[in-house]
């Protein structure tokens, strides 16, 4: 039995799901359909959203706070987060502008979710 804890909504649905999986998977727990969802996608493709930082250059704050739109392979959330640890942005930042276009090959970009004024000591 493989257990999990749903996190498509706010009520944190304890599931069990029967191994080995089968075709209609089985599912105890879940009080929506969004916990067979779950299980099913965290079980075939599960995938999160990373949100983090990013240094900033020139700045007047030295983070920026990053985010990705869309749910990334829970196995590029780590390797992902390092990469931007090594990275700099050069202020000015605005509001949802593309930080990395692609990150690592999913196809889905790093934006920015806040704006990032240029210091006036770096003018």
């Amino acid at each position: 039995m493989k257990n999990l804890i749903c996190i498509r909504c706010p009520r944190g649905c304890q599931l069990e799901i029967d191994e080995p999986v089968t075709d209609p998977m089985v599912v105890r727990g879940n009080a929506c359909r969004l916990g067979l969802d779950f299980a099913r996608d965290e079980l075939t493709d599960p995938r999160r959203f990373l949100c983090t930082t990013v240094k900033v250059n020139h700045g007047t704050v030295p983070l920026v706070s990053v985010w990705t739109p869309a749910a990334i392979p829970k196995d590029v959330v780590l390797p992902l987060a390092q990469l931007l640890r090594t990275m700099a942005v050069e202020a000015p930042i605005a509001l949802d502008q593309v930080i990395l276009a692609d990150a690592l090959g999913t196809g889905i970009p790093v934006v920015a979710s806040m704006a990032v004024e240029l210091s006036l000591e770096s003018s």
